[in-house]
């Protein structure tokens, strides 16, 4: 067994850890400068690639600033929720606007990054359609100026 063979619990060899630490730094490589990176024809590469994309480990995807897009309005929404969690983001992450949700431990229970065409559109996602939802307790808005920093530069451990 050679040593791009060999893998860690997590099914991963060096080879899909090279290959997605590349591509989170330019997710525009070909196939050709993936498979010369980690040693593997362009075909190995784009094989290797697939796969990652078909377990859902990996996407490739173009990240875009919604404020420079148009949107005039971002927010993060902490909620606290009476009741059951995962029913209640269930609910807002169904919601048009709701771009990011997380589960959480702490002051809130959930954590939603929400985008808006204008102060009004904000407005009306938060009082209108997320505080509607039953088991919504109390909802806090922190909004934002501007995009300061968004990494998604974490490797696989």
């Amino acid at each position: 067994m050679t040593n791009h063979e060999s893998t860690l619990e997590d099914g991963l060899d060096s080879i899909d850890r090279a290959l997605i630490v590349a591509l989170q730094e330019d997710g525009r490589l070909s196939y050709a400068e993936l498979g010369e990176l980690v040693g593997l024809s362009p075909g190995g590469a784009r094989l290797r690639v697939l796969r990652l994309q078909e377990r859902g480990i990996l996407q490739v995807v173009g990240v875009t600033d919604p404020l420079k897009l148009g949107y005039e309005r971002m927010a993060m929404i902490g909620i606290e929720v009476d009741g059951d969690i995962r029913a209640v983001a269930d609910a807002i992450g169904a919601i048009d606007g709701v771009i990011y949700l997380v589960l959480a431990a702490g002051t809130f229970d959930i954590l939603v990054e929400v985008i808006a065409a204008d102060s009004e559109a904000l407005f009306e996602l938060i009082n209108e359609r997320i505080r509607a939802v039953p088991g919504v307790a109390k909802a806090q808005t922190f909004s934002y100026y501007s995009i300061h920093t968004h990494r998604f530069t974490w490797g696989p451990r």
